[in-house]
């Protein structure tokens, strides 16, 4: 081929390249949510936002009562084959074996050695539970930020082989930007642990740590070397899952929150709380249907179940947001 003509092909297919991202660019200029198809579920939310900070509206709320709150497993990042905590734990039994020789015969220790999910779910909430004091107490609490930073520097989810931190959907964190944009303080209550979310939450989310409000462990303060610190014991200290999650609320914000995002019936009482109070509320739900380019769960998963919520949507007014219609694309590329 003659080279001359083989360097005009590369700048001419450059030239398009860039024209494609330059019509793109400009498509999406005036879309606050470009990630979200046009449809009801998007109208909906752009049609609250505009209500209620409209000043003259009748569904104006002040900037200070303007609190949203998002679940964070399976709202804002992916939760399965299971939450990633749980991964996080499981990957801390191993390296914390050699220290437990009891572990090889102790559930739900022993599965969790043996790599066999099963038999550590078999153990219950109690056995997880038990699982999780042994692997995130014992220290202080930056000597757990800094393993929880490490992990999750190093781990790879097992289907997308990408860090757990990318694995967090476009959408949403246009949607927590777009919020943010309008007046609207952005937290995260989940019944995932408080200290294991908080090293990453402003990083990923822009969500800074004293907006996260979650399940938490006992801490008391010591003298060590000298030095105060914050040690993390092995007691629990509050479960913010279902019923405790509205507590949570109201124990860390204080406001009752014009605005909830869940994707599951552990989120059911947040959305309930947050949708009973007066004036202009919203209520979301994400519905995972999206097996190409994430999972498709709901009633029957072990994980993220959606089954109550299904049923009693419609009569309380809350959307379900499905992935495979309402999200033009889940993943940030």
């Amino acid at each position: 081929m003659n080279p001359t003509v083989s360097r005009f092909q590369r700048l001419l297919s450059g030239l398009v390249t860039i024209l494609a991202v330059a019509v793109s660019s400009v498509a999406n200029a005036g879309d606050a949510l470009p990630s979200w198809n046009e449809g009801p579920t998007k109208k909906a939310i752009l049609e609250f936002v505009t209500a209620v900070t409209d000043e003259k509206g009748k569904g104006y709320v002040e900037p200070a009562e303007r609190i949203a709150v998002f679940d964070n497993d399976g709202t804002l990042w992916v939760e399965q084959p299971v939450y990633t905590q749980l991964t996080f734990a499981l990957d801390r039994v191993k390296k914390l074996a050699p220290q437990h020789p009891e572990w090889k015969t102790q559930e739900p220790f022993k599965s969790a050695l043996a790599g066999d999910m099963k038999g550590v779910m078999a153990s219950g909430q109690k056995g997880l539970l038990e699982m999780v004091l042994a692997t995130h107490t014992g220290m202080t609490a930056e000597q757990f930020a800094e393993t929880v930073t490490t992990w999750l520097a190093s781990a790879r989810h097992p289907k997308f082989g990408r860090p757990y931190t990318e694995l967090v959907y476009q959408p949403q964190l246009e949607l927590l930007a777009y919020l943010r944009d309008h007046g609207f303080k952005t937290f995260i209550v989940s019944g995932g642990g408080i200290e294991f979310m908080r090293p990453f939450t402003e990083r990923v989310y822009g969500i800074p740590p004293e907006q996260v409000v979650g399940s938490s462990v006992k801490t008391e303060f010591q003298m060590k070397d000298g030095k105060p610190v914050l040690v993390r014991i092995p007691k629990l200290n509050f479960v913010d899952d279902k019923a405790g999650k509205p507590v949570g609320i109201y124990e860390h914000i204080g406001r009752r929150p014009i605005l909830a995002f869940g994707n599951s019936d552990s989120d059911m009482q947040m959305i309930e709380y947050t949708t009973g109070g007066e004036g202009r509320r919203l209520g979301l739900f994400v519905h995972h249907t999206d097996a190409d380019r994430e999972y498709a769960y709901d009633r029957k998963s072990h994980v993220g179940t959606l089954d109550k919520v299904l049923d009693q949507a419609a009569a309380n007014g809350w959307i379900i947001v499905d992935m495979k219609q309402d999200w033009k694309s889940v993943f940030p590329d």
